[in-house]
């Protein structure tokens, strides 16, 4: 079987499941496992790697066009049998309807499969999906299962009766974006309380005030599609915002500065690994160990004071 992916989320999904060498095209932001970068990029976007988050998002609210391309002589070219592709987020990968559309101007007619996760009962339906779909049920089903293991490793770490923070999950800065879709889940499963985010919701654009009146005790700060050092940048960015400084998690040192790129917004098999991050961030004491080293993704913003 010959695969296209045209999310980053889905090419980790099929290298997961173990038909990393049945893939033949990938997008241009496909980057984990290390290897898939070499793969015909047939992506490109209009969003320059070096603009502010204020830029991206004014381009992202506008879409001028759409900000994806796909290359469709490089598809042809791929001779795909199967491709994957998305619905949920129109400015985070190439439009499905495109992707359709060019399908079908390809012989042999291949499979175009669109998945559209809201929730972590839809990432799980998604790995099954996938997996029916290339022959690799079982390890879809492992995946799952080593999903809810953690989940459960975690809960048993807390007990009953241990305190749940209030945790803000920001996955842009300028302006501020609550999280949302399967994210609140992970919040809760990792031992906290989304204060803005509402699961299966989309993310939204939040006011600063709004951020204020949240008074999180930890915040996540993951932005999407940026790794650990622009997410570092983005957060000395809003340090001397007197809304910033003032929230309980700042003054306390209890914000963990995250990848936004592999973490949180991928809807693939490092959701797990996402939800040890945020146990790890919410319950340092409990947790810290179940996540990858500190540098490793992500990083708290203090050691001093940790409870």
């Amino acid at each position: 079987m010959r695969i296209v992916s045209l999310l980053p989320s889905l090419t980790e999904l099929v290298c997961a499941l173990g038909r990393r060498a049945d893939l033949v095209g990938v997008t241009h932001e496909c980057d984990f496992p290390e290897g898939v970068e070499t793969l015909p990029w047939l992506t490109r976007s209009a969003i320059p790697t070096d603009a502010s988050s204020a830029a991206i998002d004014a381009m992202v609210a506008s879409q001028q066009g759409g900000l994806y391309t796909l290359d469709e002589v490089r598809l042809a070219a791929a001779a795909p049998d199967l491709i994957l592709t998305q619905e949920q987020c129109d400015v985070c990968a190439v439009n499905e309807a495109v992707v359709r559309r060019s399908a079908a101007r390809l012989p042999g007619d291949p499979q175009v499969e669109s998945v559209d996760p809201r929730s972590l009962a839809g990432v799980f339906a998604m790995f099954r999906r996938v997996g029916e779909l290339i022959d690799r049920r079982e390890e879809a089903e492992a995946l799952v299962a080593g999903f809810e293991a953690t989940a459960r490793t975690i809960a048993d770490r807390l007990g009953p009766d241990r305190p749940k923070p209030r945790v803000l999950l920001l996955e842009w800065t300028d302006p501020p974006f609550s999280s949302g879709h399967w994210n609140p889940e992970i919040v809760a499963l990792a031992g906290g309380v989304e204060v803005i985010g509402a699961a299966g919701e989309a993310s939204r654009r939040v006011a600063w005030d709004e951020v204020a009146a949240a008074r999180p005790d930890v915040v996540l700060l993951s932005p999407c599609g940026f790794p650990l050092g622009r997410a570092e940048h983005e957060l000395m960015a809003v340090a001397d915002r007197p809304e910033w400084r003032g929230l309980p998690a700042v003054r306390e040192g209890r914000v963990a500065v995250i990848d936004g790129s592999a973490f949180f917004s991928r809807p693939g098999p490092r959701l797990e690994t996402s939800l040890r991050i945020a146990a790890a961030a919410i319950h340092p004491g409990s947790c810290l160990d179940l996540a990858p080293p500190e540098g490793e993704g992500w990083r708290l913003q203090s050691r001093a004071d940790r409870p």
